[in-house]
């Protein structure tokens, strides 16, 4: 994503994926493997089909002969190789093995067919004459292509129902360990579950991240992408959420605020099978119906139509469509954040375009009736006045939405009120909490209206659903950081319900610094450039991005799995908890930088990261060294085991960090998260063991 699993479950590297024939690890890998091969088959075939066309009367030269053996020789092993991959799939599915097993059969015969047909390098002998080739049998080949791209395309079907019933499956799993969490009592049941729970979003996470990058449907993706991220930020919430009901089990808002991270969770669960299986829930509508650019472009549309076909649109549908859309932007004129003199210019604009549909009403009447010059120029002149009045409007309401979400992105940029709230908490000051509670809701509604005005002038429907998806963030995020401290504020000592709170304030900073890049994003697209994505200003490639996001997923579940271990020692100040809650901090900060977000930037805000982080390991590593000579000669041999695992991994993280590698970012980062990643699993062990030993002491 092989270490032993840690005592709290973290496990290794390979924890996630299982083993055995069935584990995720290797249908994955077919899934691969067939679109590989798909890719390989494709263009084949598009050359047979060219070779099909030749003209009969072309020279049939010893190179033409060559070429078209070849061709008919790499389809041939294509197929091969597509028909595995087909068997391999059918054996791990037995309802389907059938249906794939025929499949494979009819590509493997028209694989052979075309090798045969196109076997024609002997073409010129003497010997040859009378043989069958695709000279002689067009209509062959043909039937043999036609079965093959038919057979290749039921096996790519059926594979693909197999990855929708994993994830369902993997989705399935989630949900069953969520509601044992739901459930448990004890903190050592909690941390146990959690594990598996940590493993079980891990393949879900690998799955859904694999299905995303398939996707054709940039909508679908966009949604995919956000119900991914509400899973990925939710299970860090969940953690500390939980274990802040489990601290504090009379407290209200602690269960309140658990509750609304499952039940975000399961919405989000839900929202991803609904993407693959491609099942809407009844009465779901859709978005970008309610898009004031959408409303606009399509009443554009309609307008430039009268200029083929006067009798396309009816006068009155234009007029119901003119005043449907003039109410939408009522969200603009009755927000009231909206300045008097953008409110002024757009309700000036509206009643100048109704104005100029009745003008164009008027002329298209009289062109129904008169076919002349004149009148066809009239028309052309009140359709442009129109668009170009259209146009107008488009802008006041982009300048509204824009300069409202910057003024307000620079004013969150200190997060005042997210301070305020974790100071009245840890004193203890409900007057204080009532106060900025207060402020903090107005805050949300402030920014949930302002995400609402961004999606009617977002241009593309997947900025629509990025919109959509950060006013549910706000809206859910701004009520659980008031429970969180609540909480606090009547547990002010709480170390766990600090915790909680400073994720949930955590999570609300993440989603402004998302906000930002999403506005930068609605300008480009505005202004004509198509939104460059800011999130990596080290890695480039969205494959890359992809490939390290997954990596910093496994590594921001063992940070939990180290915060587990931590908050069961009961002297926090000892010098191992201190060095281990350092190493965990940044090992999350490692973490947020797979994902594009938090204090690490640049490529060379990363390697300074990891520098202090080998060393802070090495630091950790003394201290448990001393520690063990307090130790009897077994304890002592069992924690220098694990001491002398976890150092050579300091030791090559800092050798990878000073080896230069060229114009090859994406393999150091990569190298270093790997490696950071296996030092947290080990860590996660030497303080599960550590704790044991002091207590046994």
């Amino acid at each position: 994503m092989a270490a032993s699993p840690s005592p709290a479950g973290g496990g290794g590297a390979g924890a996630a994926h299982g083993s055995g024939p069935s584990s995720f690890a290797f249908d994955s890998g077919l899934e691969i493997k067939t679109r590989s091969v798909e890719q390989t088959l494709l263009p084949l075939v598009s050359q047979i089909t060219t070779l099909i066309n030749h003209k009969d009367n072309t020279k049939k030269s010893d190179k033409t002969l060559q070429a078209i053996q070849r061709v008919g020789q790499a389809v041939n092993l294509a197929v091969g190789r597509f028909v595995k991959v087909g068997e391999a799939i059918a054996n791990e599915n037995w309802d389907l093995k059938e249906e794939i097993n025929i499949a494979c059969i009819e590509a493997k015969q028209a694989g052979e067919t075309i090798a045969a047909l196109t076997d024609v390098s002997s073409l010129n002998r003497p010997e040859s004459d009378g043989q069958i080739t695709i000279f002689t049998d067009k209509t062959g080949v043909i039937k043999a292509a036609r079965l093959l791209l038919s057979s290749v395309t039921r096996v790519l079907l059926l594979a693909d129902r197999v990855v929708i019933k994993q994830i369902i499956r993997s989705r399935n799993k989630v949900l069953a360990t969520m509601e044992r969490l739901e459930k448990v009592n004890s903190f050592q049941e909690f941390v146990q579950i959690f594990s598996q729970f940590g493993n079980e979003m891990v393949e879900f996470a690998h799955l859904t991240g694999d299905r995303q990058n398939d996707l054709k449907d940039e909508k679908k993706k966009a949604k995919m992408a956000a119900a991914r991220s509400v899973l990925e930020k939710c299970t860090m919430m969940l953690l500390t959420a939980s274990k802040t009901c489990l601290r504090h089990p009379n407290c209200e808002s602690a269960h309140k605020n658990k509750e609304g991270v499952f039940d975000r969770m399961k919405v989000a669960l839900d929202k991803v099978i609904e993407i693959v299986t491609e099942c809407k829930p009844n009465g779901e509508s859709d978005i970008s119906s309610i898009s004031v650019f959408t409303g606009i472009k399509e009443f554009k549309m309609n307008i430039e139509t009268l200029r083929e076909n006067l009798c396309f649109q009816s006068k009155e549908t234009l007029s119901a469509m003119l005043e449907a859309l003039l109410e939408r932007m009522e969200d603009f004129t009755d927000c009231a954040y909206t300045s008097h003199e953008h409110r002024e210019r757009i309700l000036e604009l509206s009643a100048q375009a109704r104005m100029e549909l009745q003008q164009l009403v008027s002329v298209w009447i009289q062109a129904q009736s008169r076919k002349t010059k004149s009148i066809a120029e009239e028309l052309e002149l009140t359709i442009l006045k129109i668009s170009h009045n259209l146009n107008e409007l488009k802008k006041e309401l982009h300048s509204t939405a824009a300069q409202l979400a910057a003024d307000l992105l620079k004013y969150h940029a200190d997060h005042v009120v997210l301070k305020a709230l974790k100071l009245t908490g840890v004193e203890g000051n409900l007057e204080g909490l009532a106060e900025y509670a207060c402020k903090l809701s107005e805050q949300k509604e402030r920014l949930v209206e302002t995400c609402r005005l961004l999606r009617h002038v977002s241009g593309t429907e997947p900025l629509e659903i990025t919109c959509l998806h950060a006013e549910e963030t706000f809206q859910v995020t701004g009520q659980q950081i008031i429970s969180a401290a609540e909480t606090l504020t009547l547990h002010p000592s709480s170390k766990i319900a600090k915790e909680n709170l400073d994720v949930f304030c955590e999570a609300w900073e993440s989603q402004i610094s998302d906000m930002s890049t999403l506005l930068r994003e609605i300008n480009d697209v505005f202004e004509g450039r198509r939104g460059e994505k800011y999130g990596y200003l080290s890695l480039p490639k969205p494959m890359e991005q992809a490939k390290i996001a997954k990596l910093g997923l496994r590594l921001g579940l063992l940070t939990s799995d180290a915060n587990c271990e931590i908050e069961k020692w009961e002297d926090q100040e000892n010098e191992m908890v201190l060095y281990g809650r350092n190493m965990s901090s940044m090992a999350y900060s490692l973490y947020l930088f797979t994902r594009g977000e938090g204090p690490l930037k640049t490529y060379q805000d990363l390697i300074h990261q990891l520098e202090v982080f080998a060393e802070e390991g090495l630091k950790l590593a003394s201290s448990v060294q001393a520690f063990s000579k307090q130790l009897k000669d077994d304890d002592k041999l069992m924690l220098l085991l694990e001491i002398n695992k976890f150092v050579p991994l300091c030791h090559q993280l800092q050798t990878i960090i000073k080896t230069p590698l060229q114009n090859q970012v994406f393999l150091k980062v990569d190298k270093c998260i790997t490696k950071a990643r296996s030092m947290m699993a080990v860590l996660v062990q030497l303080l599960s063991l550590c704790y044991k030993l002091l207590k046994k002491l």
